[in-house]
């Protein structure tokens, strides 16, 4: 696989739907290709509107620094050693846990990124269609 096609990016949010179905919650599901460029965006029913540019935001910072934005957490508190890293990147940057990137052969294709509840949630359904990827 070279790129990610629309057809998988169908499946991945699919399949991140489906969770957010399982555990009761509205999302906002976004995923981007290796370069940051949205392929689609998908809003669940009732999903809050502040989470669709945040789901954008999660894909895109899983890209652009090759990780789940989980991993930015307790790096980025007051005193910690990337504090402020979110005031970059025009405000880009998302430094909680819902992003995380495609990866295939130690290659970042893209990444997921999900909003709309808490974050173990957005983790958690983020994870499920990041597992849809890793199936094929």
């Amino acid at each position: 696989m070279e790129k990610i096609t629309l057809e998988l990016v169908k499946e991945i949010i699919a399949g991140a739907e489906e969770e957010a179905t399982k555990i009761g919650v509205a999302m906002v599901i976004s995923v981007v290709d290796d370069g940051g460029n949205l392929m689609a965006i998908h809003r669940m029913d009732d999903a809050w509107l502040a989470s669709i540019d945040i789901s954008q935001n999660k894909a895109w910072t899983s890209v652009a620094l090759k990780m789940p934005t989980s991993n930015l957490a307790d790096a980025t508190v007051p005193a910690a050693e990337l504090y402020g890293l979110n005031t970059t990147n025009n405000g880009r940057l998302v430094v909680f846990g819902g992003g995380i990137p495609l990866i295939l052969n130690g290659k970042v294709m893209g990444a997921i990124g999900v909003s709309g509840s808490s974050v173990p949630h957005d983790v958690q359904v983020a994870e499920a269609g990041a597992n849809v990827f890793n199936k094929h």
